[in-house]
């Protein structure tokens, strides 16, 4: 499910027809009035009637019709239908009392939904159609409580707040052929994004208390204290001469959003798309979730701050678009627009400090790709600049921490490690590079002077330890490489796969690794635990697997996806088991099976 997710249009995995239009699946803008004093602004209106919705659509849409429009987590879902296979064949695409660890996050005090959870007692599992509820803490209690089922529902992600637990995920209907005007196939699909809040106070029992639905396809979703912030999109198109208008579902009722309630701008684009985005409140249901719609582009990136969400979309010649919503509990409003010259790469190509907004965005000239960081005040005005950073090479990876930022790119399996000064805004500068074999797609933090890379070198995964304390000069002062025929780890794409701890010492990733000779292909899928400090680098401590046996083809369902520990006990997770073991010797204390 999390494979190459978060890239753009690659990330679904459909073909290039299908990727164009995915990106509007993307579009995560929450546009209300943007500052009128931007220069480089345009104001952002609602419309008067449904009659002037439609002939704006039919102005400035280029696409019309009904088309296939599938969503970062739709296409996971669909892969796993029959109905949908069949489809796809025949249109020629292949489809803290106790001390634990939470997900891997980017920003401080901003949750983000994963399939693992623990409050430090308790696992949360989301697994298939299933969500687990377990007893993990102490191991030798360990025990399924209870298990919630969801029939024709497919949950994506979770988060949990105190007692309550919130489910996210989709709705959908196969799609069907349909025919208009002159006989020009369309595709209908029935896409909606649910999420439904537990009572989880009786472990046992956990108790539906809300469940709210909304038309369009889940794309990402944020926790904030007790608000969960979620965004849905749904293809803004005329069909048989209308235009199917965003519809929730709350509580024996549903309300269709007004074109009066709908803020556009006066572009024309290719497609576009509805975004709503909504606030829950999930420790008082009592308050309807507020919500905000708006029609644009695609857009591609999410970065979201304690007090700011920063959406990007991108715009033609190669420009990247930003939007700046303050957010407040439940209230949202968009403050500020601007624009990059570039496209960024993910949400780790973003960060606000400062009262200022970084982004480290990829340019091409004349098929030659370079980096970029720009610095922008809270207005979105671009302050400072450093462009053209490593002509001819990709980028690979960034990281804002503090006033740095580390960015890594690659060509011909050479990566040079940027050392970037961002604390003056206006004039950020290269203090210092390395170059080393292989590539980063991941840079986590360990302190102020060194940071964790994880790549890829020679087909195997590499883990470097930077020291950038002479940032002039920084170098790998230790790296760990995988010895196999060909290896890969999923922390290369999902960070929250990605386990670290510095007191602990602990660091763990996914890996899966196959070896050949001649006459027998091994494989295995685990994960490494290292012991990381500063002075003696990373030591190998252990594996642990949930496979049976050494096979040529990996059981997906004990595919071991997270781990985790409380106290001293680590815990693996994967589909149908949990691991617990010995956080200090990896000696096995217990393991459970998930029915």
């Amino acid at each position: 499910m999390q494979n190459e997710i978060k890239k753009r249009a690659q990330l679904y995995g459909i073909v290039a027809f299908i990727s164009a239009i995915v990106l509007s699946s993307l579009v995560y803008n929450v546009i209300n009035y943007p500052l009128e004093s931007h220069p480089d602004q345009q104001m952002l209106k609602t419309f008067s009637s449904y009659y002037e919705l439609r002939n704006f659509l039919l102005t400035n849409s280029k696409t019309q019709g009904a088309f296939p429009f599938f969503g970062p987590w739709d296409t996971n879902l669909l892969e796993a239908s029959p109905d949908f296979r069949q489809f796809a064949i025949e249109e020629g695409f292949e489809a803290k009392s106790v001390k634990f660890s939470t997900t891997n996050i980017q920003v401080s005090g901003v949750d983000e939904a994963d399939i693992v959870k623990t409050d430090g007692e308790h696992i949360y599992l989301l697994s298939g159609s299933n969500v687990s509820i377990v007893k993990a803490y102490p191991p030798e209690e360990a025990v399924v409580l209870s298990k919630i089922t969801f029939s024709d529902m497919y949950p994506l992600g979770i988060f949990v707040n105190k007692d309550k637990l919130v489910v996210l995920g989709s709705k959908y209907g196969v799609p069907y052929r349909g025919y208009h005007e002159a006989y020009h196939p369309t595709f209908v699909l029935d896409f909606k994004t649910f999420v439904n809040v537990f009572d989880v106070s009786e472990k046992t029992q956990p108790l539906l208390l809300k469940n709210f639905t909304i038309t369009g396809s889940y794309f990402n979703s944020r926790m904030i204290d007790e608000h969960v912030y979620f965004a849905v999109s749904q293809p803004a198109y005329v069909v048989y001469d209308t235009v199917i208008l965003p519809k929730i579902y709350s509580d024996f009722k549903v309300e269709e959003i007004s074109p009066s309630d709908i803020h556009y701008s006066n572009a024309s684009d290719n497609y576009f798309t509805f975004t709503t985005v909504v606030a829950l409140n999930t420790q008082d249901l009592t308050k309807e979730p507020t919500h905000i719609t708006l029609m644009l582009g695609g857009t591609s990136s999410m970065y979201v701050s304690f007090n700011n969400i920063y959406i990007t979309f991108p715009e033609p010649e190669g420009k990247t678009s930003i939007y700046r919503i303050r957010i407040e509990k439940d209230t949202m409003n968009t403050k500020a627009h601007g624009k990059v010259p570039g496209r960024e790469l993910n949400q780790f190509s973003m960060d606000e400090n400062n009262n200022h907004f970084r982004i480290a965005t990829a340019t091409w000239l004349n098929g030659s790709p370079r980096s970029n960081i720009y610095v922008l005040d809270m207005n979105l005005n671009i302050v400072g600049s450093l462009e053209n950073i490593a002509p001819g090479e990709n980028m690979d990876s960034t990281r804002f921490i503090g006033n740095r930022c580390y960015l890594s790119t690659s060509v011909v399996r050479k990566d040079p490690f940027f050392v970037i000064d961002v604390e003056n805004e206006n004039d950020p500068k290269i203090l210092g590079d390395l170059k080393i074999p292989g590539f980063t797609r991941y840079l986590h933090p360990i302190d102020k002077d060194h940071v964790i890379g994880i790549g890829i070198d020679e087909n195997n995964v590499k883990i470097s330890l930077f020291d950038v304390s002479n940032v002039s000069k920084p170098i790998e002062i230790d790296k760990y490489q995988v010895n196999a025929t060909w290896s890969n780890t999923l922390a290369l794409t999902e960070h929250k796969a990605f386990l670290f701890d510095r007191f602990k010492n602990l660091l763990a990733i996914p890996v899966s690794i196959s070896m050949y000779d001649w006459y027998k292909i091994s494989q295995w899928q685990g994960f490494l635990v290292l012991n990381t400090t500063l002075t003696e680098g990373f030591v190998l401590k252990g594996s642990i697997t949930h496979q049976e046996t050494d096979i040529s083809e990996w059981d997906s369902g004990n595919w071991v996806k997270r781990a985790l520990y409380i106290e001293n006990v680590f815990y693996t997770v994967s589909d149908k088991k949990i691991k617990m073991n010995s956080l200090e010797d990896l000696r096995l204390i217990k393991e459970i099976t998930i029915p």
